[in-house]
């Protein structure tokens, strides 16, 4: 089977308070063991905040760091989840599955 990199994005900013928060843990708790009960989760993983990232790029023989994220925008890389899947519209399945527990927008890209 191949696998899938389901990304979540948010929105920049402070996170919600716990009561619009705790709904959302037990949506994506209970959609996590369902992905492991039809054997299709691998792994998943919510992220620190983009200010905690350091960038590294490679140049003329050195490697410079940044602090912040690679990009700035609205919106950052939260969390995501790796699934196996047979095909690209069993992904999109789960992935469609994962927009509605989170609220919020999923990329569905293959590995290669």
């Amino acid at each position: 089977m191949k696998q899938y990199l389901l990304s979540i994005y948010q929105p920049d900013g402070d996170p919600p308070p716990p009561e619009v928060l705790e709904p959302v843990i037990r949506k994506l708790d209970a959609l996590n063991e369902e992905m492991r009960t039809a054997g299709a989760w691998v792994f998943a993983a919510a992220l620190h905040p983009p200010s905690t990232a350091t960038v590294l790029r490679a140049k003329d023989g050195d490697v410079l760091m940044t602090d912040g994220p690679y990009t700035e925008g609205k919106e950052h890389l939260g969390g995501f989840t790796v699934i196996q899947a047979p095909d690209l519209d069993a992904a999109l399945g789960w992935g469609g599955r994962l927009a509605e527990a989170v609220g919020l927008p999923i990329e569905v890209r293959p590995f290669r």
